[in-house]
């Protein structure tokens, strides 16, 4: 049978438009079941904290259940891999941290490529570190730091949450960018890393803001800095690192990762409910309170943040020579 040469075009106009259709359709209707969001820390510290507020706020947008799983271990990287190999169908999801920029530099011989196996959704928020010392150190501020350090080569010690931990590449950061030397001493978690260094057996440690905070404001510790490149609006008094080491900038953030393959309009769905969230006052205020900053935009825009974090991080490992435990 002959079709002319109009009818030809709308036939095909329409046809190319079903697939259209369906994508938009399931779009809407995803999520129909629960959603499974997966960290790779143990419960109780700022990753499962941040899952769980985001995980609320999205089952109420939503109408889902976001199922917050912690699956700890390899410094994230069984975490990472249970998401890369699940169905790219939008009901497994991981939140992405700073390891994740980390750990392609520290470990030789990863089952994946985090940037090529995963697909950015969505940036959530950024916590600053704080750089703080023990009562007895006679320090005030980070000139004061660099001084006493560089007199002292190799006598102060700075605490961590663990080897490769973003805790330790905040202060081998501030090494490289000052030629300090001050001795690395890694933790089994941030926790006892605290306790040590308000008793006094390490001197110094980049922790989150969020973890030391109340420490702070009780005067147990010392604050001399943040690390963003902005004033913290907890900690409104103290300086930023970079006002006496240009360029300087550490920090923890979140947002969140699907596996490859994962459709385009359920990566948008997800990236605008995100920012939606991100824009309530309410929301704001919250996080505010909690020392964190947002980190709204595309799924582009989060895309590029791992790829930058990915190529900072590597520097610094590769310089200070890190090996995971």
């Amino acid at each position: 049978m002959k079709i002319r040469r109009r009818s030809f075009f709308r036939l095909a106009a329409g046809a190319a438009a079903l697939p259209a259709l369906r994508r938009f359709a399931s779009a809407e209707a995803y999520p129909s079941r629960p959603v499974h969001l997966i960290i790779g820390y143990p419960p109780g510290g700022s990753a499962d904290m941040t899952a769980r507020l985001f995980g609320q706020w999205l089952s109420e947008r939503l109408g889902q259940q976001f199922v917050v799983e912690s699956r700890p271990g390899a410094g994230t990287n069984i975490a990472t891999q249970a998401v890369i190999r699940a169905p790219a169908d939008g009901y497994t999801l991981l939140l992405a941290a700073p390891a994740n920029a980390t750990n392609p530099s520290l470990f030789a011989k990863l089952s994946f490529d985090f940037i090529r196996d995963t697909t950015p959704v969505a940036g959530l928020i950024r916590f600053p570190d704080v750089v703080e010392v023990n009562l007895t150190l006679p320090i005030h501020t980070i000139p004061e730091l660099i001084a006493y350090a560089k007199a002292n080569p190799g006598k102060l010690n700075f605490a961590s949450s663990g080897v490769g931990s973003t805790l330790h590449v905040a202060g081998e950061l501030f090494k490289m960018m000052t030629g300090v030397d001050i001795v690395h001493v890694p933790y089994r978690g941030g926790a006892p890393a605290l306790i040590d260094l308000m008793s006094g057996r390490v001197q110094l440690m980049f922790d989150n803001v969020p973890t030391s905070l109340q420490f702070i404001k009780a005067g147990k510790l010392r604050p001399l800095a943040v690390t963003s490149a902005e004033r913290a609006a907890v900690l409104p008094e103290l300086p930023v690192v970079a006002d006496f080491v240009p360029g300087y900038e550490a920090s923890a953030w979140y947002g969140l990762a699907a596996p490859k393959g994962t459709p385009g309009e359920i990566v948008e769905r997800l990236n605008r409910e995100v920012n939606a969230i991100l824009a309530q006052p309410e929301v704001k205020a919250q996080l505010a309170d909690l020392g964190a900053s947002l980190l709204p935009g595309s799924a582009s825009d989060f895309g590029r943040l791992i790829d930058d974090e990915t190529a900072k991080w590597g520097k610094v490992i590769r310089f200070a020579g890190i090996q995971p435990e």
